[in-house]
């Protein structure tokens, strides 16, 4: 079973919901929220990257950095930008991006479900980036920004869902700068909801390992420190937009490599001969599963995998990201290790493939790899097998803006 439950949440008045809104605090470096947040002291950056308020230079995980977040939110709910609910609710989150719409729950999770692994993952989370969300979970004593959650479809919920969008209106509904509308409704009678998700048998990580490690992190402190005799709280809880998996959209995550380890351009490709089948001036997007662009020396070429590289049973192995990995960036180009090689760099499909291009033309070397997205059920099978996925797999889109509703623990 998945435990949902409401809380009484911490939002924006509606009048100033679009201005406090941010995009989550991990797709943008301290430059960019800087500029973003630049004239709007609304802005929810001001709490999810604090070191924006603070001199140029600031180390962001300087202890200076965490208290100046919760300075930020203090100060958003004195002035009443942000006020809290009366009454514990859930509430429903859409977004439309495009031709794109996906609708999830918002609620708290079980931070005992993440531990027993009822709530699966699919990502190696990283130790500086957990120690900095733990401080920064404990600073606010706040969720501030939505674990990213999937399920396979629930009818009962499907049906719920419709029926309060259809019958009620949104406490928000505004268009954001890059062109994505959000809108949220409170679910006051939350009781429906929370039974049908018991009959949901796992909860998937989508997006969030880091904020969803730390929300355990935190919970184990605030027991020893505050709650030696146990008795729980809302710190057993985490912030979460539960969406089906059938209305997710991911894209694709691509590879650049800033050189050609010392192969010239015509060894690259006689080499790369020799794994895949290679189609001259190809399209920049692979068609499918086992299809990869590459743009080498000017030119695009679609490689095609073998058929038995696909049908390996093994979750990962089978994986577009493990295929290119194990036949050519490893014992071709010399990329060993993804996660700490210099010199390799993922761009997220939303760029598009124009960026790869750019980048590798900027360069004036290297070679760019082109991937199809990973699907949805390919990410279950791998979180259901206890595996994690080779790094940067997935790129969701759209991004859960933060600060619509906010968990105080």
């Amino acid at each position: 079973m998945a435990i949902l439950r409401p809380f009484a949440a911490v939002r924006p008045d509606p009048a100033q919901a679009a201005s406090v809104a941010s995009v989550p605090y991990d797709v943008v470096d301290t430059e960019e929220a800087r500029a973003l947040a630049a004239g709007n002291d609304r802005s929810f950056l001001r709490v999810v990257r604090p070191e924006i308020d603070l001199e140029e230079g600031t180390d962001p995980y300087d202890e200076s950095v965490y208290q100046q977040g919760r300075t930020n939110l203090d100060r958003l709910i004195a002035s009443r930008v942000l006020v809290q609910d009366d009454e514990p609710a859930l509430y429903l989150y859409r977004q439309k991006m495009g031709a794109h719409t996906q609708v999830g729950v918002v609620g708290c999770c079980s931070v005992d479900e993440y531990d027993a692994d009822t709530i699966k993952k699919h990502e190696t989370t990283r130790p500086e980036k957990e120690n900095d969300r733990t401080k920064h979970l404990l600073s606010l004593r706040a969720h501030a920004g939505p674990v990213f959650l999937t399920y396979r479809g629930e009818p009962t919920v499907d049906r719920m869902v419709r029926e309060v969008i259809e019958s009620t209106e949104p406490v928000y509904d505004f268009m954001a700068p890059d062109g994505i509308a959000h809108a949220v409704w409170r679910v006051v009678d939350s009781s429906p909801f929370e039974r049908a998700f018991e009959l949901v048998p796992s909860l998937y990580v989508a997006d969030g390992h880091h904020r969803a490690a730390s929300a355990s992190r935190a919970r184990a402190v605030l027991r020893d420190v505050q709650e030696a005799g146990g008795k729980g709280g809302e710190y057993d809880r985490f912030l979460a937009v539960l969406f089906p998996a059938d209305q997710l959209r991911i894209l694709a995550y691509n590879r650049i490599v800033h050189d050609l380890a010392e192969h010239t351009t015509d060894e690259l490709l006689s080499n790369l001969d020799a794994v895949f089948e290679i189609v001259e001036d190809a399209a920049s997007i692979p068609p499918r599963r086992g299809h990869f662009s590459a743009y080498l020396g000017g030119r695009w070429y679609g490689l095609r995998a073998p058929r038995s590289a696909l049908a390996d049973p093994d979750p990962v192995a089978s994986l577009d990201a493990a295929i290119l990995q194990s036949t050519v960036l490893g014992p071709l180009l010399g990329i060993s290790d993804p996660r700490t090689s210099k010199r390799i760099e993922f761009v997220g499909g939303i760029r598009g493939t124009t960026e790869l291009q750019r980048r590798v033309d900027r360069r004036g070397s290297g070679i760019a790899f082109s991937l199809h997205p990973l699907s949805v059920d390919q990410l279950m099978a791998v979180a259901d097998a206890g595996r994690v996925l080779p790094p940067k797999s997935t790129w969701f889109e759209p991004k859960l803006r933060s600060g619509l509703v906010i968990h105080l623990f």
